[in-house]
């Protein structure tokens, strides 16, 4: 999560508890029987729904999905075309160094395939099948956060009719109905509340980070399949910002131009300290 949406959630969450504390106090929205109903019924929902270790995953997932940076979608493009160039200068053994520097999983293995002269058929075939059950894991992991945003107003339903049979048990005592009408309106808050302000974000996040990934990664296979075809640098860049926003492609011919400058510069450094050597060389066996 940016610093932006941060602020966004801290900003209208509290907005919304003082929401509360205007309708008569925060405290008189809190009631323990409520939210033991309400979570103890979602939970064994949940267990009995899915595996443990799926919801272990799916947690991990959105905790990643939180915390984590997502590389945007310029940054690929900029690597990639620094690749392609790097690649047509050194040679495809080159990027093998790249390939272990990389925190982007996808780009490592692309590029080993890319290193190991897989042919270009193969390479899609490879990164497709990874591509399918990324996506395929991901699906998961939405799909339970998905299903805890339907279980939960329901439960909190359940808990409004426990406290309703309990005020009717108790309909000739006053202590007895006042016991139980908070539960009987509170649950079904506490439901409404977990289902569209904590669940359905998470599993729409799980979603939208999928997503951003998936076109990450499609990038990735197009970019290392042009490298493998030796493809003009100039002709992937015009393939790559068809993933951009028109506002962001502009600038990347030039960044293309900066960075086959910047190589050129690196060989004739390179040449010319190699030349000094060679000079250097007879001096020493003459002396």
């Amino acid at each position: 999560m940016n610093k932006k949406n941060l602020v966004g959630v801290i900003v209208a969450s509290v907005i919304f508890l003082g929401s509360f504390w205007l309708s008569g106090g925060i405290a008189l929205y809190w009631n323990a029987a409520a939210l033991a109903i309400v979570l103890s019924g979602l939970g064994v929902a949940v267990f009995l729904s899915y595996p443990f270790e799926q919801l272990r995953d799916a947690f991990k997932v959105v905790r990643e999905t939180y915390s984590g940076r997502l590389t945007t979608h310029e940054e690929i493009v900029d690597t990639l075309l620094d690749l392609s160039v790097r690649s047509r200068m050194d040679g495809m053994l080159s990027l093998e160094k790249a390939g272990e520097n990389t925190t982007i999983s996808f780009l490592r293995n692309s590029l080993t395939l890319l290193v190991d002269n897989f042919e270009e058929d193969e390479i899609k075939d490879c990164l497709r099948t990874e591509m399918s059950f990324f996506h395929m894991r991901r699906s998961e992991s939405e799909r339970v956060f998905q299903a805890m945003a339907r279980y939960a107003p329901a439960f909190g339903v359940a808990g409004s009719v426990i406290g309703l049979i309990g005020l009717l048990m108790g309909i000739d005592n006053p202590e007895v109905i006042l016991q139980h009408i908070p539960v009987a309106f509170i649950s079904t808050l506490y439901g409404v509340i977990l289902s569209n302000m904590v669940f359905a974000p998470m599993a729409e996040t799980v979603r939208t980070r999928t997503r951003n990934e998936l076109i990450n990664q499609k990038m990735i296979m197009d970019g290392v399949v042009a490298i493998k075809k030796e493809q003009n640098p100039y002709k992937l860049e015009r393939k790559l910002v068809a993933f951009l926003c028109p506002e962001d492609r502009e600038a990347k011919t030039e960044e293309l131009r900066n960075i086959t400058r910047k190589y050129i510069k690196m060989r004739r450094q390179e040449r010319q300290t190699k030349d000094k050597i060679l000079r250097e060389v007879p001096l020493v066996k003459a002396s």
